[in-house]
């Protein structure tokens, strides 16, 4: 039986950026989701300090694809190797390694080398888009890495926290069935949901009242912000991230988690915001700062988590206080 064809790709951008600080990006997965606009979520499943698994998903061409990634960490010499394998083609394995060269003090050298065997011609990871897919991861990183000296103004993380005693069953029920919303939330005037694979939802949601947004979904009040959210049932978790977040935001990107203890369980909601730099004065007014984006962020986004967070409560919560009453009614 003849070998498989291969398909190999190797091309080198300059990133005004040290390599330790590109080499970083690339070494701390979890934290993609807010510094590349691709990826939706990574989940490391185990980690020995050199060697890793990875699950990923990313939203590209408007829909999500989730991968597993086998990587090997070389900090000295400043270099990942991977394996990546996309479930919707088995055997289609991208294999590679990004690497990292200092090009002087504050510059460096980022090359990026993948190869796979040539899948089926349909198949939206084969090889006939690897060259596009590399130079296209490449413009991703540069651009995030070249904010390395403004990032600990630009990054913006909190969470809001809420206990709720009712079942969790509910309250994950509440923050699933988006498209209910618009008959049980009032600020909601209209929802779209697409559900692909079950637990892999790309919302749209049309809201009424400015600021009145849920947390998962557009942002004061303006319709047709796009949200992509995987649902974990079994871990009472759904993630969630912005496709096109309103300024002054780049990236938006955040959790719902639920933690059950012996009476209830409390309902976090997490978020984690990369702010723009250019759109400030235009979002925020003439002479507006990185501080003052973070602190509108900061009050907008936790206002509209905690409107979402009593409104599941409420949900959660009185089935309980009626079946507490009808109890009660039924002793006298």
């Amino acid at each position: 039986m003849p070998s498989q064809p291969v398909r190999s790709v190797r091309r080198t951008v300059r990133v005004a950026a040290p390599a330790h600080v590109v080499y970083g990006m690339l070494a701390d997965a979890p934290r993609w989701p807010v510094l590349l606009p691709s990826y939706v979520h990574v989940e490391r499943m185990d980690f020995d300090g050199a060697r890793e698994t990875l699950l990923a998903w990313e939203f590209q061409d408007g829909r999500v694809r989730s991968s597993r990634l086998r990587r090997t960490l070389r900090p000295q010499a400043h270099r990942v190797d991977f394996e990546q394998d996309d479930p919707a083609w088995p055997g289609d394995t991208v294999a590679g390694s990004w690497s990292v060269e200092p090009d002087g003090a504050e510059r460096s050298l980022v090359t990026l080398w993948q190869q796979t065997p040539n899948a089926p011609a349909n198949a939206p990871a084969g090889p006939d888009g690897l060259d596009a897919d590399t130079a296209g991861r490449l413009a991703r990183l540069r651009e995030a890495a070249e904010r390395w000296d403004r990032l600990d103004e630009l990054l913006l993380a909190f969470e809001e926290r809420m206990r709720v005693e009712g079942p969790a069953e509910l309250v994950y029920d509440f923050l699933y069935r988006v498209e209910d919303w618009p008959e049980l939330l009032p600020h909601v005037d209209g929802s779209s949901v697409r559900e692909d694979r079950p637990g892999t939802q790309v919302v749209v949601l049309d809201t009424a009242a400015a600021g009145a947004g849920p947390a998962a979904g557009p942002d004061d009040g303006a319709a047709g912000f796009e949200t992509v959210r995987l649902c974990f049932p079994h871990a009472g978790r759904i993630v969630f991230k912005e496709t096109a977040p309103p300024a002054p935001l780049t990236a938006h990107s955040g959790e719902w988690s639920l933690v059950p203890d012996e009476s209830g369980l409390t309902v976090v909601c997490a978020h984690r915001v990369l702010l723009g730099e250019e759109p400030l004065e235009a979002a925020l007014g003439a002479g507006a700062l990185p501080v003052d984006a973070r602190r509108q962020v900061r009050e907008r986004l936790g206002r509209e988590s905690r409107q979402t967070l009593r409104l599941a409560k409420w949900h959660a919560e009185s089935p309980v206080r009626r079946l507490r009453q009808g109890r009660g009614g039924s002793r006298r």
